[in-house]
């Protein structure tokens, strides 16, 4: 009878005691985990689930390494701290960490490692964490610039990233992930420079090296490799991340996909290239329409079976200049009216090209009684540029200059070389630019027509 009694007695003094203990857990304000041996996690409390937004069913028995973020487990060394409480049998003294559960704004605790031991025996391991995120806090327009900052981060339209001091990549937004097909967990802790084109590997380098040295921001367009190995050409402004010291801790690097702005311009091009076509068509046809002429006289003058050889040979010497001087005209429209699929940067010779050039534009000047005097040398200069780009800019100029003396007049190119340069001067005897308009001389797509 009296047994009976102590073990009523016990067992209700144990569910006693296992309603406190649950009660003490829920009631705390920190977050509280029992971890065994295996690094499973036994209890948790209210306070850690809410905190990290996780449920008892995807907790408890799980690794602790498939609760916290492998960043936080690996870095934090919290696996061998844990193992070194269940072999000295002593807690560890406090540290600080940073958790940022999905949703929801980073936090900062104070973590410690206590030993739950049993007849000397360490049995389990107690993991208390202390939200300290509002203590550390300067205020609540800290907090409120954060949430700005974060909320610009994952909505920017544009590629958002930052990296370490090595270069290795710290964050990645959404708009990186769309561009590139990288999701952050990806990317986390890989080389940037290894998403990026190997054409420009010595570039980043430099840029790179000169930031963390503090040098301010800067531009340049580098090509991005996505994961399905294509290339997005990305207009990219580099910054040094600076802490409270203004010491230089990192690299932020923000990219704007340029694919649009390249295909847009591209079309621009082409449409400029037809406009001035129509400009110059009359021109071009009586171009072609004189040594067809001259290759069509030639030709009856053939058919006559009592002319001299010598006469014969002069003939077709004729015909045959006239269909080269043909050719030549075709070959330089078609060069000019091609579009270009990529703006490729080739040796280009500039005294050949403007003198194709003006082949396409000699008939127009020779309508409106403009006389075109070179002073270009017949030697081959050499340049690095996109001849269809450079073609393109030199009939625009020489067209203006045609349009701006209905009246005739003079139409002057000349060039000099110096060493590493070469300058290209182009004049007319037009009215010039006007007051309204000189301006805007540099803004883009702007017309007086």
């Amino acid at each position: 009878m009296e047994q009976n009694r102590a073990e009523v007695l016990y067992q209700n003094s144990s569910q006693r005691y296992e309603k406190l203990y649950a009660m003490l857990l829920e009631a705390i304000p920190s977050s509280f985990l029992l971890i065994d041996r295996d690094m499973r996690i036994v209890s948790a409390n209210r306070n850690f689930l809410e905190k990290s937004r996780r449920s008892l069913s995807n907790t408890i028995g799980h690794r602790l390494k498939e609760v916290f973020p492998p960043i936080i487990f690996d870095h934090m060394d919290i696996a061998q701290r844990i193992h070194q409480v269940f072999d000295k049998n002593q807690p560890t003294r406090g540290e600080r960490m940073y958790y940022r559960s999905p949703g929801i704004p980073l936090r900062i605790y104070y973590y410690r490692l206590l030993p739950f031991s049993w007849k000397g025996v360490v049995e389990n391991v107690i993991f208390l964490m202390d939200d300290v995120t509002e203590q550390i806090r300067l205020s609540e327009e800290v907090r409120r610039v954060e949430r700005h900052l974060a909320s610009v981060f994952e909505s920017a339209s544009d590629i958002v990233l930052s990296t370490d001091m090595k270069g290795k990549i710290l964050s990645w937004n959404p708009a990186a992930e769309k561009s590139s097909g990288y999701a952050f967990n990806e990317v986390r802790g890989s080389l940037f420079s290894e998403f990026l084109g190997k054409d420009h590997q010595k570039e980043i380098e430099k840029v790179f090296a000169g930031l963390k040295t503090g040098k301010k921001s800067k531009m340049a367009e580098w090509d991005l490799i996505t994961k399905g190995e294509a290339t997005i050409r990305v207009s990219w402004v580099c910054s040094p991340m600076k802490d409270e010291q203004s010491k230089t801790t990192g690299i932020v690097a923000v990219g704007r996909d340029l694919t649009e702005r390249l295909k847009l311009e591209t079309q621009l091009l082409q449409s400029q290239k037809f406009a001035a076509l129509g400009v110059m068509a009359g021109g071009i046809a009586h171009e072609i329409r004189n040594p067809l002429a001259i290759c069509s006289s030639a030709a009856q003058f053939l058919k006559d079976e009592d002319i001299n050889l010598k006469f014969r040979k002069e003939c077709a010497d004729k015909i045959h200049t006239g269909i080269q001087r043909a050719s030549i005209i075709i070959e330089n429209l078609l060069r000019f009216a091609r579009p270009s699929a990529k703006t490729q940067v080739e040796q280009v010779d500039l005294p050949l090209l403007i003198k194709e050039t003006l082949t396409l534009i000699a008939n127009q000047a020779r309508i409106q009684k403009i006389e075109l005097k070179s002073e270009s040398t017949e030697e081959p200069v050499l340049i690095s540029g996109n001849a269809s780009l450079l073609q393109q800019v030199f009939i625009n100029l020489f067209l203006n200059a045609i349009k701006a003396m209905p009246d005739g007049g003079l139409l002057s190119f000349s060039m000099e070389k110096e060493e590493r340069e070469v300058a290209v001067r182009i004049t007319d005897t037009g009215d010039g630019i006007s007051k309204k308009d000189i301006d805007h001389i540099f803004d883009p797509f702007y017309t007086t027509a």
